[in-house]
């Protein structure tokens, strides 16, 4: 029997508001009128644009393009060959804010010495990586000041003996930054990344500080390193959202607001059940249907902002569409399949304990040591990337193991997370329908798809991929 020219190759489905969309294994995808979907799953459509779009997707089993198929697969995946190349410090578990969503401001914990520091500096490049990232967390890193000097000075002369690249990084309230500290962190090329909820209310009210406004000490130090260094990243500084219940039906202002301080991205990202939130649920949590409200608007007025020719990105809208239109790694470790924990990143506690990731770092804070790998004090690069957790995380998160991923449309372009997994079901494994990070992934997902079909918002995201 001659076989079909038009009969489909795998493919998983979904129905949305502007169609059906399909999606092959390499991340070949086509949104259908339901017509054209019900001929080509009976492989009954022979011509016409939807077939062509389908052809040059990878859709039919006679017409399939193996060589640029496997280029873009090789090309989004080319991180699995390599070491992790972010490692993140946390120089203190101490804070001077007590935010609603954080256990750091508690007043406990410690300090990271720095003879860690530098073991956790050299165990670092003994990654078999050619560049990587040290950023320095907390707690609040500046609490712990000479670490952070000389950890940087420590590490640069450890990238130049080593040829490796080398980019710091520094997450901080900005709350305890001075002219001093400042000039050494343009000096030293240190990249920055600062909190901001939104308006100075809504901050302030999440992130409580006691020494005085935060949001005006967040946003004086922003523009402050804006005009020294530009306000593109790595030069000008980023900031991170939390969203609380607070935050709900205010995305068009804090939207704003990142516009306002001319900040390149705004992170809508939703609150995870860890640590002093999940303690806090039922007063700052929120349903993912209620997250997606706003998620929704707020990529509506960022996309708004956009056609206004105002420079501003929504990060998760960022990152799928990097992998959807662009077939690229976004780098963004818990958007992997397999995830970034132990592969992309590590974790090095104050004690030098090393962890798969920083959420793994922060469940063992509360006794959970599932994610724990061992110490930079003691254990080699080896031992540690060999070690069951990362074993167990790279299976965990590999969505075609998993009966609910595999069928999603969205996989090729998705990534589970084993420690929200953890904190949420008890177990590293399964995405289910009911988890809420899955949730509210599909549903940006489906937002992000259906916006698609809108030529000016597909030409806001193409300008996103090209700047």
């Amino acid at each position: 029997m001659k076989k079909q020219d038009n009969a489909p190759s795998y493919f998983n489905w979904r129905r949305l508001k502007t169609g059906v969309l399909v999606t092959g294994d390499m991340g070949g995808w086509a949104l259908l009128k339901p017509a054209e979907f019900s001929l080509f799953a009976a492989g009954k459509l022979k011509s016409g644009p939807a077939f062509r779009e389908l052809e040059g997707a990878g859709f039919f089993r006679s017409r399939l393009d193996f060589d640029s198929m496997f280029s873009n697969w090789r090309d989004s995946n080319e991180y699995l060959r390599l070491g992790p190349g972010l490692h993140i410090m946390v120089l203190t578990q101490k804070c001077n804010h007590r935010c609603v969503y954080c256990q750091a401001g508690s007043g406990a914990g410690k300090n990271m010495s720095l003879a860690t520091a530098r073991r956790a500096v050299d165990f670092a490049f003994s990654a078999p990586v050619g560049g990587l990232t040290l950023e320095f967390q907390g707690g609040e890193p500046l609490l712990n000041w000479p670490a952070l000097k000389e950890t940087s000075i420590y590490a640069r002369k450890k990238a130049a003996e080593t040829g490796k690249e080398l980019a710091l990084a520094l997450v901080s309230n900005f709350s305890l930054m001075d002219a001093g500290k400042a000039d050494f962190i343009v000096e030293n090329d240190i990249s920055l990344c600062t909190s901001l909820d939104g308006p100075a209310g809504l901050h302030n009210a999440n992130r409580k500080y006691s020494g005085g406004d935060s949001h005006a000490g967040a946003v004086k130090w922003i523009k402050y390193f804006q005009e020294r260094r530009g306000v593109e990243p790595p030069g000008g500084p980023s900031a991170l959202l939390t969203v609380t219940r607070a935050s709900l039906g205010r995305a068009r202002e804090i939207v704003d607001e990142y516009a306002r301080l001319k900040l390149p991205y705004v992170f809508l990202r939703p609150l995870s059940p860890m640590g002093h939130a999940l303690r806090r649920w039922e007063e700052i949590g929120y349903t993912p249907e209620e997250f997606l409200k706003f998620y929704r608007e707020g990529l509506d007025r960022v996309l708004e902002l956009n056609r206004r020719g105002v420079a501003i990105k929504e990060k998760t809208a960022f990152l799928l569409v990097k992998k959807i239109l662009g077939s690229q790694d976004n780098k963004y470790v818990d958007l992997r399949c397999p995830c970034g924990a132990g592969l992309g990143q590590l974790a090095y506690d104050c004690d030098g304990a090393v962890y798969t990731c920083d959420e793994g770092r922060m469940l063992a804070r509360d006794g959970d040591r599932s994610f724990l790998l061992g110490s930079a004090l003691k254990d080699t690069y080896g031992g540690v990337i060999n070690s069951e957790p990362v074993k167990a995380c790279a299976i965990a998160s590999s969505l075609d193991l998993q009966p609910f991923c595999a069928r999603c449309a969205y996989r090729p372009f998705c990534g589970a997370c084993p420690a929200y997994n953890r904190a949420a079901q008890g177990g590293f494994w399964g995405s289910m329908p009911s988890n809420g990070r899955c949730r509210a992934l599909r549903g940006i997902f489906d937002y992000i798809f259906e916006k698609l079909s809108e030529k000016p918002v597909l030409e806001v995201f193409e300008k996103w991929l090209a700047s």
